[in-house]
């Protein structure tokens, strides 16, 4: 495929948080971009104002968009997408031409020297802190999140130099058309069992991942991964590159990096967390392997501001606080919790939880109960279904049986909205992966009023 030919895109699933990145990138390239998705969103809502056309209907009705000039028409689709789809079929069966948005990623990184993070959490932070060093430092890149910069406003950056950083997604092994100068895995716990089956084989996608290396090239990787060279990082233990003197000041996280013969003292982090810490060691290497002076780079992460529901303060007074996060593995969810607790010692927590995938919840309910285990108070919304048909006998009950916290409740939104301004809690975490997004306005007006 040749970009400079393809005039018209169709994007099947649009309104992904990846997909919608490559919306942006052909419509800065002047094609005429449309393409269908299940619901409107603000993603899909901002992609319209910005000159995209789209459908929320899966019927052949839809498609007076597309262009009469297969050759110059290129249709990009999500795996997320069901395979009876309407739309989706009738592009497999005319013959046009039809790249999944990783292919169509891969396609755009050739010739390119490309920065790609992979792990099953931490890639969206890593990723967007990766491309906003090199935009505040002057270095600037190409870059396509998995998350929205709060630094930016999007989830895709154009650049005028030859770099490029790219989340690598390890979903249908869509990361396996990627070969980079600098690889990340910044994770490797067992999840997406729905298409790997078992822990091994995602662990083996991993390897290959890494393996993908172009001559050459830089691997970066958290300590204790099975992973083969490279350089390893860690905020908690010894490692080729790791956080040092952690500490909390007026709310805020400081740390040293140490490592390779360089010493970075009192860096503030923005983002709480060890586990966000550690991401930022990850990032820092990366500018380091790049020759970006330490002292810009310190610089760049006091100005980071994060991604979009990655510990996302909604409101902050003197009375509530209230923090959004995307969570959606236990692993997520512990690092997230903990991060609250360690900031607000003196304060009651409640979790406002969505399990995401009745596969996750069957894999993972033990997993989900220990973490959420550590608020005070757990509110457990039903399961968002996403892409999967129900599972006999998997509920949210499941997890919540097993949940050892002072108080728990299973709830729908409403009663949950309910329960919230009956008795506003002092410190609120809403997470999860569905449409647990919806309620961030509400539960905000409803905080931000008492």
């Amino acid at each position: 495929m040749e970009l400079s030919k393809i005039k018209n895109v169709y994007l099947v699933g649009i309104g992904g948080i990846g997909m919608s990145g490559l919306a942006r990138y052909f419509l800065k390239r002047g094609c005429h971009v449309s393409g269908y998705d299940r619901v409107s969103t603000a993603l899909t809502s901002n992609l319209t104002h910005e000159g995209a056309q789209i459908s929320y209907i899966d019927t052949l009705d839809q498609l007076n968009t597309i262009g009469a000039d297969k050759e110059s028409t290129l249709i990009i689709y999500t795996p997320a997408i069901p395979q009876n789809s309407i739309i989706l079929n009738y592009f497999r069966n005319n013959q046009y031409l039809l790249k999944k948005r990783s292919e169509v990623l891969g396609i755009i990184s050739k010739g390119m020297f490309t920065i790609a993070v992979a792990g099953t959490h931490g890639k969206t932070t890593t990723s967007t802190l990766v491309a906003h060093i090199l935009r505040h430092t002057g270095n600037d890149c190409t870059a396509f999140l998995g998350g929205i910069s709060s630094n930016f406003n999007t989830n895709a950056l154009f650049g005028k130099n030859n770099i490029m950083v790219v989340e690598a997604d390890e979903y249908d092994r869509s990361f396996l058309t990627l070969h980079p100068d600098i690889a990340v895995v910044t994770s490797m716990d067992a999840d997406h069992l729905d298409i790997y089956g078992t822990a091994e084989h995602l662990e083996e996608s991993f390897r290959l991942f890494a393996s993908q290396l172009k001559e050459g090239g830089r691997l970066i990787h958290k300590i204790n991964l099975p992973l083969k060279g490279g350089i390893s990082y860690s905020a908690s233990e010894e490692a080729d590159v790791c956080a040092k003197n952690i500490k909390i000041e007026n709310e805020q996280f400081y740390f040293d990096f140490i490592g390779l013969g360089i010493e970075i003292n009192d860096i503030e982090m923005p983002l709480p967390g060890v586990h966000n810490i550690e991401n930022a060691v990850a990032a820092i290497q990366v500018a380091l392997y790049l020759q970006i002076p330490a002292k810009k780079i310190k610089l760049a992460i006091a100005d980071f501001k994060g991604v979009k529901r990655r510990f996302e303060y909604i409101v902050k007074n003197n009375k509530h606080i209230y923090i959004d996060d995307y969570a959606h593995h236990p692993e997520e969810l512990k690092a997230c919790i903990a991060a609250a607790k360690r900031l607000y010692p003196e304060k009651k927590l409640t979790v406002l939880f969505q399990p995401h995938l009745y596969s996750r919840t069957l894999d993972f309910a033990v997993g989900f109960a220990e973490s959420l285990s550590l608020a005070d108070h757990l509110i457990l919304l039903d399961i968002y279904p996403a892409r999967e048909l129900p599972i006999e006998g998997v509920t949210s009950a499941i997890i919540l049986n097993l949940v050892k916290s002072e108080t728990k409740v299973l709830s729908t939104k409403e009663n949950a909205l309910l329960l919230i301004s009956e008795n506003p809690p002092e410190l609120l975490l809403t997470v999860g992966a569905g449409d647990i997004d919806l309620m961030v306005e509400p539960i905000k007006k409803i905080m931000s009023h008492v």
